[in-house]
């Protein structure tokens, strides 16, 4: 065991504090992709990964569905994050004196009633966290960032503003995963199953695949698609649920789903965060 838990990003950034908050007795370990994250743990450099899948204003995260599927690692728990964003400066600036901000392309547009208060202009950099560490380094006394409080912890910033983003409600769900399931858990919260799966190629197939939860009384609440391996005709579908496979609904469902589809796997079986309410 190396008690580490692996994330795309600089330290300091939202994986980071998700790492740190969800976590706090594991070392956060900064990866350069998602790829690198899922090899940190397949290779033992890491015990599990912090992998963000989904944003309340932007949506699902690129890529990572079809990553999922593929790194051979199972979901054992899942964390949420409200995004804060605040704007940093070098230790003694004011906000009047400064003429850029420089953060991820996803963080400008949330702060932008702040900016154009302060006519200050947005110029988007790889990484939030990143571009904290750069200014930390050169010490430009006109530019600002936007990232999070524990970017600017860590590279000994000024914090000038907190809270400055423009929507109370943007959080971004991560997935906690690891290279053992364990079915065994419970939670007072209750469970969440997460699978995907490809339709047997019948009129309304997925249709009748989903009436099994619908029947049962069983809640999807999440379901999206996407193509795989580079065809207009093979559709892949990834789907949350609340429950566990051993709950008689759930099993229900889930023997019905099997019998419309080609293929159906687990990814995992977690607790339900309870901020989900």
């Amino acid at each position: 065991m190396t008690n580490r838990i692996a994330f795309q990003g600089e330290p300091g950034a939202y994986s980071d504090q998700a790492c740190r908050e969800a976590r706090p007795g594991m070392e956060p370990l900064p990866c350069r992709s998602f790829e690198a994250v899922i090899a940190a743990v397949r290779e033992g450099r890491a015990d599990l990964a912090m992998l963000p899948v989904e944003n309340t204003t932007y949506g699902r995260v690129a890529d990572i569905h079809r990553l999922l599927p593929e790194s051979g690692l199972r979901i054992v728990d899942e964390a949420f994050v409200r995004v804060h964003i605040s704007l940093m400066a070098m230790p003694g600036v004011e906000i009047e004196s400064l003429e850029t901000v420089h953060a991820h392309p996803v963080l400008i547009p949330q702060a932008r009633s702040f900016l154009e208060k302060y006519g200050i202009r947005g110029v988007a950099a790889a990484d939030s966290a990143g571009a904290a560490a750069d200014l930390a380094q050169d010490g430009d006394l006109t530019r600002g960032v936007l990232a999070s409080d524990l970017a600017a912890e860590l590279n000994g910033l000024n914090i000038l503003a907190r809270h400055i983003e423009d929507h109370a409600h943007n959080t971004t769900r991560f997935l906690i995963m690891g290279e053992q399931a364990d079915h065994s858990v419970r939670s007072d919260h209750g469970m969440m199953t997460t699978f995907v799966f490809q339709v047997r190629n019948i009129p309304a197939a997925l249709y009748k695949a989903m009436g099994g939860f619908a029947t049962n009384g069983v809640n999807m609440t999440k379901l999206e698609s996407y193509m795989v391996g580079g065809s207009f005709t093979a559709t892949q579908f990834y789907a949350d649920i609340e429950g566990h496979p051993d709950d008689a609904a759930v099993r229900r469902a889930m023997e019905e789903l099997d019998y419309f589809t080609d293929m159906l796997e687990i990814l995992g079986v977690y607790p339900r965060d309870p901020r989900r309410d």
